[in-house]
């Protein structure tokens, strides 16, 4: 039976201890992320995490939790942009885009109505 409390003991140290990993790094992403607070400030966090971390965790959490969350938001806003427009980068143009600019080829006599034709269809396939 010692065996299974301690399992379970186990089970729930290893939780807590990941769980405070988890607000540890996030805590420490935020000070780097913090455009706001000087480097002394974020130095003196960083210190107090080392030396009396759930402490020191529990009292950044209160007084700029809602300053975490604005910033991860914003994070996470930026990189979809980011995403976005690469992906917008390397997809190329619209079908219309590209019909557009076979269309000016065509009006400036470039090229024939066949490949006009053979341009517009490859760009609506």
């Amino acid at each position: 039976m010692s065996n299974f409390w301690d399992f379970i003991w186990l089970i729930l140290s290893s939780f807590v201890f990941i769980a405070y990993l988890l607000v540890l790094f996030q805590i420490v992403a935020d000070l780097f992320r913090n455009t706001e607070m000087r480097g002394g400030a974020k130095a003196l966090w960083i210190i107090g995490l080392i030396f009396v971390p759930m402490l020191t965790a529990l009292i950044y959490i209160v007084a700029n939790g809602g300053g975490m969350a604005k910033r991860q938001r914003e994070a996470a806003q930026r990189a979809k942009s980011d995403t976005d427009a690469y992906i917008r980068q390397v997809a190329g143009k619209s079908p219309v885009e590209q019909i557009a600019d076979a269309k000016a080829l065509l009006d400036s006599g470039a090229i024939n109505a066949e490949e006009f034709a053979r341009l517009k269809s490859k760009s609506l396939a």
